[in-house]
């Protein structure tokens, strides 16, 4: 998901230096918003994965104090490697879709500005 976000941005960020038309431009907003949609039900996905595993963390780190097994302290570090790939994920996801946020508002300046320019000619 990582590589694929990377290549969308650059993709589109290309595509609006360089589009010719105002249907380009429109297919580039058009297309623009289903990736955020899609990005932003995968960023609710991850966020709720990495809080399952933050409430799977306590309650195994609350038994492995209370029991004093060694086993659930492997169990403890193990969860914990999970949920920081976790969290370097969704940090990931959180700043690209607000990037995208900021790429859409970019749309929407050059939509007004082709449309103003169309009514002065």
């Amino acid at each position: 998901m990582t590589e694929y976000l990377k290549k969308y941005m650059e993709t589109v960020n290309e595509r609006l230096t360089g589009y010719t038309s105002f249907k380009e431009l429109e297919e580039i907003f058009s297309e623009h918003k289903d990736k955020i949609s899609f990005m932003q039900h995968e960023r609710i996905v991850h966020f709720l994965v990495t809080m399952m595993f933050a409430l799977i963390l306590s309650v195994f780190m609350t038994a492995a104090l209370i029991l004093e097994n060694p086993m659930l302290l492997v169990l403890v570090v193990i969860i914990i490697v999970l949920l920081s790939f976790y969290i370097k994920h969704y940090y990931f996801l959180e700043n690209t879709v607000q990037e995208m946020y900021r790429v859409y508002d970019r749309i929407l300046e050059e939509r007004r500005n082709v449309v103003r320019k169309e009514e002065q000619s």
